[in-house]
């Protein structure tokens, strides 16, 4: 079989890695997520008796974490102090916060790995722990920073500000994809939610991430690639991988009697 559409379950990326593959092999590349984020809105999160006003730290894992939080603090009017300190598991999320406030002027804190156990943030969090923290999280969240913070004794409270839901197809919309590539578990389950009768058949699964493998196996599909790992770390050259298994080599560009590329007209 020829991998000739291949679904992306992502938004569009910035660079272009995906689209130099899909012209080289000329194979057409589709990016449709299906999960998408929603906010909660203040009625659900006052259910959760959460007093923003009271904390005086943040930590932020995402961008969308920073995006919720601040909608739902001027839905609720609340005005964030000056004082308030932030803590970001990297230098872009950190950079981010330039949407909603001035940052030179905020207390801010990143760590160079974009994780929750990385030891410059850390050690930021132990200087400052004397601070009341706020953890904004999705309802779907794993509990390994928990975990962390705990162990750090920090003193935290996490608070769901937004949701993943599936993003669904809509009756008309075409499913004929040869290979359909997963970014995480709520993936897998909103291919179900869809499709409850889904048939791989040939259609080739590839997915990024130990956690999105599992989920696969749990739903009964063949997972025919890995990405992520530290023997294929890279998801683009595992598409293109399996993209030559199936399809062959890209074709070269003709050569002209002296042996020279054609340049582009």
């Amino acid at each position: 079989m020829n991998i000739k559409k291949i679904l992306i379950s992502q938004p569009k990326p910035t660079d272009d890695r995906f689209l130099e593959i899909a012209e080289r092999y000329g194979v057409e590349m589709v990016f449709r997520p299906f999960i998408k984020v929603e906010g909660l809105s203040a009625k659900e999160f006052r259910q959760q008796k959460i007093s923003i006003p009271e904390f005086t730290a943040i930590i932020f894992t995402a961008k969308t974490a920073i995006d919720h939080f601040f909608r739902i603090c001027e839905e609720m009017r609340i005005t964030i102090p000056d004082t308030m300190k932030y803590f970001c598991t990297s230098e872009q999320i950190a950079n981010y916060l330039q949407k909603y406030i001035v940052y030179r002027k905020r207390k801010i804190f990143f760590g160079a790995t974009g994780k929750l156990d990385d030891a410059q943030l850390q050690a930021a969090l132990n200087r400052h722990s004397k601070e009341k923290f706020l953890y904004p999280v999705s309802d779907v969240h794993r509990d390994e920073g928990a975990n962390l913070l705990d162990k750090l004794g920090v003193n935290y409270t996490k608070a769901v500000m937004y949701r993943t839901v599936s993003n669904d197809f809509g009756p008309d919309e075409a499913f004929d994809y040869d290979m359909i590539i997963f970014f995480s578990p709520a993936g897998i389950e909103s291919l179900l939610k869809n499709f409850p009768d889904f048939d791989q058949k040939e259609i080739v699964i590839g997915c990024l991430g130990q956690a999105t493998a599992k989920a696969v196996e749990a739903a009964s599909l063949r997972l025919d690639f890995l990405a992520g790992t530290a023997a294929n770390p890279s998801i683009v050259k595992a598409i293109e991988k399996c993209i030559i298994e199936h399809n062959g080599e890209a074709p070269d560009d003709e050569d002209d009697d002296d042996g020279s590329h054609k340049a582009a007209s």
